[in-house]
């Protein structure tokens, strides 16, 4: 009997030491004030690691990655946009495609230059803050604004008829009457081509003196050079263009950009030959070469 009473007071005895492991359990696994040898294993420890990685690491909490924060601007509109740094351009496409509808085959994209598709925004040295333009027009842009530029330059056309022939009027008479020049480009009459690979270039401008034509449309931009300076001019900011056909000179049209918003502001170019006039009126108003 007092063998067992004393095997009973010792069971007693442990009872106290093993509800006090128990409340220590949970300390180790929730990292305050634990230890190895209170119950907490080195699994545990490898378990709250990668949380503590996440945050140190200064990036997106979610996944990892570093991002950049960009100014996309396109057609007047502005957006805000986080973009990882290691996407490439072609990424970046797509991007813009879901902010503005403008599939990523009619963007021309620009950050200092052309943006190249398969490098990534790091490898261009993107950085915070960085302005990418956009330029293009979305098909339903297109047909929408097609049809009326269309008709106002019909109403010009009409309008020309009733006036004194262009090349008769005095003020271009001094131009003309200098005769064509000995290194214009060739004309072709009879057929529409597109714009040439190099510059249109021999022609006049309206004081007498050499001018030439490039067409930059990775750019979206019209340069007028002369001997003195070249003027980049965006081509959305020409409002017309019309042109007529030099008199005993059908395969030749003197032709003027409109810069402005009245006739006063027409800059005139002479002897430009008359298979590319389609192809620049198309090209400055908005008919897209698709790429």
């Amino acid at each position: 009997m007092a063998a067992a009473a004393a095997s009973a007071a010792a069971d007693g005895a442990e009872e106290p030491g093993m509800e006090a492991e128990a409340q220590e359990l949970p300390l180790g696994c929730g990292g305050e004030g634990g230890s190895p040898a209170a119950g907490r294993s080195p699994e545990g420890e490898e378990r709250r690691d990668p949380p503590q990685a996440s945050v140190s690491n200064g990036g997106d909490a979610e996944s990892g990655k570093e991002l950049v924060e960009l100014k996309v601007i396109w057609n007047k509109n502005k957006y805000d946009v986080k973009f990882c740094l290691d996407s490439t351009g072609a990424e970046l496409k797509q991007k813009i495609h879901s902010l503005t509808g403008l599939p990523p085959a009619m963007q021309k994209v620009m950050f200092k230059g052309l943006l190249p598709e398969e490098k990534t925004l790091r490898e261009i040295k993107v950085t915070n803050g960085a302005k990418i333009m956009v330029v293009g027009s979305t098909i339903n842009d297109v047909l929408a604004v097609n049809t009326p530029k269309e008709a106002a330059q019909q109403e010009v056309k009409a309008e020309e008829n009733k006036k004194e022939p262009l090349c008769r009027q005095k003020q271009h008479r001094k131009v003309l009457d200098k005769g064509k020049p000995d290194d214009v480009m060739p004309s072709v009459k009879g057929v529409q081509e597109r714009l040439p690979t190099v510059p249109l270039s021999g022609m006049y401008n309206k004081s007498g003196g050499k001018v030439r034509l490039t067409f930059k449309l990775e750019q979206d931009q019209l340069w007028i050079g002369t001997k003195e300076r070249t003027e980049k001019l965006p081509m959305g900011s020409i409002k017309n263009v019309v042109s007529e056909p030099i008199e005993g000179h059908e395969d030749y049209h003197m032709m003027a950009f409109q810069l402005g918003p009245t006739e006063a502001s027409y800059y005139w170019v002479y002897w430009v030959p008359t298979q590319y006039v389609d192809a620049i009126k198309d090209t400055v108003l908005g008919k897209w070469q698709y790429f």
